[in-house]
C-alpha cells in the first residue's frame, strides 16, 4: 500500500469514527430527554394522594392503572434508562479514545507523506555525488 492509499485509509477511518461520535451523542441526548420526561412523570407521582387515579394510554383509550404500578413502571423505566446513559457515555469515551488514536495516526502518515519528496531529494543528490565521485569528469544533469 503506498503512503497515499495508507493516509487516505486512515482520513476514512477517522471519518467513521467521527459519525460514529455523532451518533452515539444523539443517542445520548436521546437517553437524557427521556430521563428528565421520566423524572418530571416521577415528581408529578410523588404529588398524588391515595385517592387520585392514574390512566395509561394504551392506542386511543385511557385504562385506569393502579398507583402502586404505575410508580413501580416509572422507576423500572428510569433505572433502565440510566443503565443506557452509563452504556452511552462509556461508547462515546471509547470512540474519543479511538479518534485520538486515529488523530495520531493521520498526523504521523501526513508527515511522512510530506518527508517523502525531501528523502527522494535527498538521495537523488546522494547518488549525484557519488557518480560524480566515481566520474570527476562527467557532466550530470
Amino acid at each position: 500500500m503506498s503512503l497515499q492509499e495508507k493516509a487516505q485509509a486512515v482520513a476514512q477511518e477517522f471519518q467513521k469514527l467521527q459519525a460514529d461520535m455523532a451518533k452515539a451523542v444523539e443517542a445520548r441526548e436521546k437517553l437524557g430527554t427521556q430521563q428528565s420526561e421520566n423524572e418530571l412523570v416521577k415528581n408529578e407521582f410523588a404529588k398524588l394522594t391515595p385517592s387520585n387515579a392514574v390512566y395509561k394510554l394504551i392506542g386511543p383509550v385511557l385504562v385506569k392503572q393502579d398507583q402502586a404500578e404505575a410508580k413501580t413502571n416509572v422507576n423500572t423505566r428510569l433505572d433502565f434508562i440510566k443503565g443506557e446513559i452509563k452504556r452511552a457515555e462509556a461508547q462515546i469515551q471509547d470512540i474519543e479514545t479511538k479518534s485520538e488514536q486515529k488523530k495520531k495516526e493521520v498526523c504521523v502518515v501526513l508527515i511522512r507523506h510530506r518527508q517523502r519528496p525531501l528523502h527522494d531529494l535527498q538521495f537523488a543528490a546522494a547518488q549525484t555525488a557519488l557518480q560524480q565521485q566515481q566520474n570527476p569528469g562527467a557532466v550530470t544533469a
